[in-house]
């Protein structure tokens, strides 16, 4: 801790709770604005910037889905046409090479299986996906519950303070 802390600390533990009251008084006065008398909140501009941000990252959402589904439309044609290609090829030559059905079937069978397994893959992911999301929510239903305990607890010590300081105004 510095020396000039540790005055200040002392100043701070030397003052009394007149001299405290005070202090809280002018300060209190002195965060109103002499403009229009308007006073300005801390509370009113991190509620303002942090819902602007929220807003605009909201507003882009639908934006942000629609090019997601067109990059994802691209890759679909994109294997369409490399499988069409591929299907001409295998018509022109694969034809002509004997390759037994079974063994066909079994390919066949093989990439069902690997087709099953990744939609299984896809649902499990969405799964953990909506419980995460629904985690997150109820943390933050949480979290502003306890805001509001703490935001109703700090009034009333406002208040108190405010109680004090008409006090010690009184009695001088």
């Amino acid at each position: 801790m510095s020396k000039q802390s540790v005055e200040k600390n002392e100043i701070i533990e030397n003052l009394s709770k007149q001299q405290i009251a005070k202090a809280i008084k002018t300060a209190k006065n002195g965060t109103k604005s002499t403009t229009n008398n308007y006073t300005v909140s801390i509370c009113d501009i991190m509620k303002t910037n942090t819902s602007e941000v929220i807003k605009k990252m909201q507003s882009q959402m639908l934006l942000r889905m629609e090019l997601l589904s067109d990059l994802y439309m691209k890759y679909l044609h994109a294997l369409d046409d490399l499988y069409a290609t591929g299907y001409v090829t295998e018509k022109e030559f694969l034809d002509k090479i004997p390759i037994d059905n079974d063994t066909l079937q079994a390919w066949d069978n093989y990439w069902n299986t690997w087709k099953q397994f990744l939609f299984n893959q896809m649902d499990a992911v969405a799964e953990f996906e909506k419980s995460y999301v629904n985690v997150r929510k109820s943390t933050i239903d949480s979290y502003d519950n306890y805001m509001h305990l703490w935001m109703e607890l700090y009034a009333k010590s406002l208040k108190q303070i405010n109680v004090f300081m008409d006090n010690n105004q009184k009695t001088k």
